[in-house]
């Protein structure tokens, strides 16, 4: 039973990615009714759900070489040291107090979830920054990527927005690739410190696979509007069962 809950919310985190984003959403708690500590869990579910954004990036290789306005190596390797940052201080984290903060980042990413397009649309509205602080501020939300990650799409993609960019397929392609680096580099830094579950992680990364392959199919059937509501949900369900469990 456990191993089809790792499969179905894998599968469908996959189709999530694909779509709307938000697949850890499901991946996360899934290892967490398994049995796997919340901290392994994080780690494992990383594991789980990185293959898609890189293969995303890869789907919008065109449109990121009409990338003009950001140097793309610094803000790669900038992204890619903070990711690596943020993994190592969740190795570095005792497991309790991992425990502790779970609540505080699920809801956060559930929040970011909700208003991120409606907060970003305002900001872009009112502020802009230049080349030096927009690598600052991705520096900052690699570090979160790194060590939590949900809704750092949404940052991204703010943050691209104050700095002026408004080629949204261009957007999309440089926040996948970024996302799939740092999520790699992660990687790297959880199979070194042992954080990983494997046996869970396989069978997660098998079924995430395949549901990021299908989510092109679901993309024409449901409204990606639909989609987000359920992470919503699904996040807030989330939030609330371990505010309860943990107090």
């Amino acid at each position: 039973m456990l191993t089809l809950l790792l499969i179905v919310s894998a599968f469908f985190a996959g189709v999530l990615n694909a779509v709307a984003g938000g697949g850890s959403f499901l991946t996360f708690p899934a290892l967490i009714l398994a049995g796997v500590p919340p901290l392994n869990a994080n780690a494992t579910s990383t594991v789980a759900v990185s293959p898609g954004a890189l293969a995303s990036a890869f789907g919008y290789r065109r449109e990121l070489g009409r990338i003009r306005d950001i140097h793309l190596p610094s803000f790669l390797g900038i992204s890619l040291v903070g990711g690596l940052l943020g993994a190592l201080l969740l190795l570095w984290t005792p497991q309790r107090t991992f425990e502790v903060i779970v609540p505080w980042l699920l809801l956060f990413a559930t929040l970011l979830f909700a208003i991120g397009p409606t907060a970003s649309a305002w900001v872009r509205r009112n502020f802009t920054i230049g080349h030096g602080t927009v690598l600052a501020v991705q520096f900052l939300i690699a570090i979160y990527g790194g060590y939590f990650g949900g809704g750092i799409g949404i940052l991204i993609l703010a943050t691209l927005g104050v700095f002026g960019l408004t080629d949204l397929h261009a957007m999309n392609g440089l926040k996948s690739l970024v996302s799939g680096c740092l999520n790699a580099v992660a990687v790297a830094a959880f199979v070194a410190g042992g954080a990983v579950y494997w046996t869970e992680a396989l069978i997660m990364l098998v079924a995430a696979m395949a549901g990021g392959y299908a989510g092109a199919s679901v993309a024409r059937h449901i409204p990606p509007p639909v989609l987000r509501k359920l992470v919503i949900l699904v996040g807030a369900a989330m939030t609330v069962y371990f505010f309860v469990t943990k107090a």
